[in-house]
């Protein structure tokens, strides 16, 4: 899994606990991500439906989420990745932004990148291997990559990982059934079907994922857009029709009581984290609207990025570390006896 700010990762024992203690047998991930808490329901026997308004995310959720991996031929995707493997390096857009004008990733895997979606555009596009594909790419890309983690800048230095060789694996597909949907969490809420259990994780603060992952957002589409500034973004990060209310912090607070009471589902999980702008208390007025409301607390060892300090464009560090700690709150709601006995699966 790619390295991801607000991964759920450290969480994903206890919210796999609450998906089975709910009895679900239907799911919604409205802020999938990487997709980890709808694999996560998935593998108990879930049949989840995942939403993000990314491209990359909709690319794991195609792959994760969507194919059923009894269905599937596994010798084609086989064959597929040791094709694309075997393929010689050839510089092209990724390559020219993202290894020479910027120094994401040392140029003979950004080479081979090219290369690789290239082909995966050229000969793939209208079979299934597409997206499990294209998430192969984007795993080994991350492990090659010279970041902390986001894309807003990359390091003075090489990470060691950088000089590794870009290595094609298998994505390794789930059985069941799961749907996939690209979209605005509140334009999808309203619209789709109703489901027993729905989870929410909000972007927490003001920085967008779209601007965070513009790499992946661009090597999904493929698209080879114009960029700006030293990271290389994708210029339509600038467009204000990227911004999302969530990362707001005036707008955010209706926007999170607007999307909780459209949910059409019987219990509602929702992730937030203690360092961002809604309080314990406002958690339980937001969440009051769907019924009895129960908060689990969990404290982790904050993002690596965090602890690092603030460096300016020569290398000096010019701020502090942040906090090493920080409390994810998990807010859970509905009728009370389902709620009851979620909270008594984790609290055992």
């Amino acid at each position: 899994m790619i390295k991801y700010l607000g991964s759920k990762r450290t969480l994903i024992p206890a919210l796999t606990e609450l998906g089975r203690a709910s009895g679900a047998k239907t799911a919604l991930d409205l802020f999938t991500g990487t997709t980890r808490v709808a694999q996560a329901f998935k593998r108990i026997g879930i049949t989840v439906t995942a939403s993000d308004v990314a491209s990359y995310a909709e690319c794991f959720a195609k792959t994760w989420i969507e194919i059923d991996a009894s269905q599937t031929n596994q010798l084609e995707l086989t064959l597929a990745l040791a094709e694309l493997s075997a393929l010689p390096g050839k510089a092209g857009y990724f390559t020219e932004k993202f290894c020479l004008e910027a120094r994401f990733f040392q140029p003979r895997n950004g080479e081979r990148i090219d290369a690789i979606r290239e082909r995966i555009e050229s000969d793939y596009r209208d079979t299934w291997l597409y997206y499990p594909l294209l998430t192969s790419l984007l795993l080994a890309a991350d492990r090659v990559d010279s970041t902390t983690g986001i894309q807003m800048a990359y390091l003075k230095s090489w990470a060691s990982r950088s000089g590794k060789q870009l290595e094609l694996r298998d994505p390794e597909l789930i059985p069941g059934a799961g749907f996939s949907i690209r979209g605005d969490a509140l334009a999808v809420a309203k619209d789709l079907p109703a489901v027993d259990l729905a989870y929410l994780d909000p972007p927490y603060n003001q920085h967008r994922y779209f601007g965070n992952y513009h790499i992946w957002e661009s090597l999904v589409r493929w698209d080879k857009p114009e960029t700006y500034g030293i990271a290389n973004k994708r210029i339509d990060a600038r467009d204000s029709s990227m911004k999302s209310p969530f990362n707001s912090k005036k707008t955010m607070p209706s926007a999170l009581a607007q999307l909780v009471s459209e949910l059409n589902c019987e219990t509602m999980v929702l992730s937030y984290n203690n360092e961002s702008w809604l309080s314990r208390s406002d958690l339980l007025d937001i969440a009051s609207t769907r019924g009895h409301v129960e908060i689990l607390d969990f404290d982790f060892k904050r993002y690596v990025g965090s602890q690092i300090g603030v460096f300016n464009k020569a290398g000096l560090r010019v701020g502090v570390p942040g906090a090493r700690r920080n409390i994810e709150h998990v807010v859970i709601a509905g009728e009370r006896s389902t709620v009851k006995r979620m909270i008594a699966s984790v609290e055992q």
